[in-house]
């Protein structure tokens, strides 16, 4: 008798386990780290790697072109922070990609990127239609294939934004809906 129960038991504990991995295809609206792909709208996001960039250093230079006239001088006290994200489509459908994006810090304050020239840096983000099956930064392009393999969004911020980790990464979907976060690794 218990052996029949425990066959029982454990054909349902299969059958429960089976059911839930097969719910468990879709990708989450929150990425507890980076590399971890999102979903929001109908497209998934993956913020591939962010950092602080150094002014000074010959790679970082170039990833501040374009920068907007105001923009151009840091502020004593602030930072270039750096989010490099790819996006893709895995639908049978054409879709637009987000274009608000917004880093917040545990204290509530956030921050916006910065809009880049992409006439001058070829690696920032900009958002488009992404086709079906297709992908941003496209295969062949700087910003895909440089070390960081995706679009550049630029934040200024201030150096103590640090202490108030972690630092969480906002996609609002083009056409409403929930949106999806990433904690970023600081």
């Amino acid at each position: 008798m218990q052996l029949r129960r425990l066959a029982a038991t454990a054909a349902v504990a299969i059958a429960a386990a089976t059911t839930l991995s097969a719910c468990g295809g879709e990708e989450p609206h929150a990425g507890e780290t980076e590399g971890i792909y999102v979903n929001t709208g109908d497209l998934k996001y993956q913020v591939q790697i962010s950092r602080q960039l150094n002014a000074a250093d010959f790679e970082d230079r170039d990833y501040l072109t374009g920068l907007p006239a105001a923009d151009k001088v840091l502020p004593a006290g602030d930072e270039w922070f750096a989010v490099f994200i790819r996006v893709f489509n895995m639908t049978k459908t054409d879709h637009p990609s987000a274009s608000q994006f917004e880093i917040r810090d545990t204290t509530g304050k956030t921050f916006t990127p910065i809009q880049l020239d992409t006439n001058i840096n070829r690696v920032a983000y900009k958002a488009a239609e992404v086709g079906a099956g297709d992908q941003i930064p496209v295969p062949g392009s700087l910003a895909r294939e440089n070390l960081t393999q995706g679009g550049l969004l630029l934040f200024k911020v201030p150096n103590g934004t640090y202490a108030n980790r972690p630092l969480e990464l906002h996609i609002t979907p083009p056409a409403g809906g929930p949106e999806a976060t990433v904690d970023l690794d600081v």
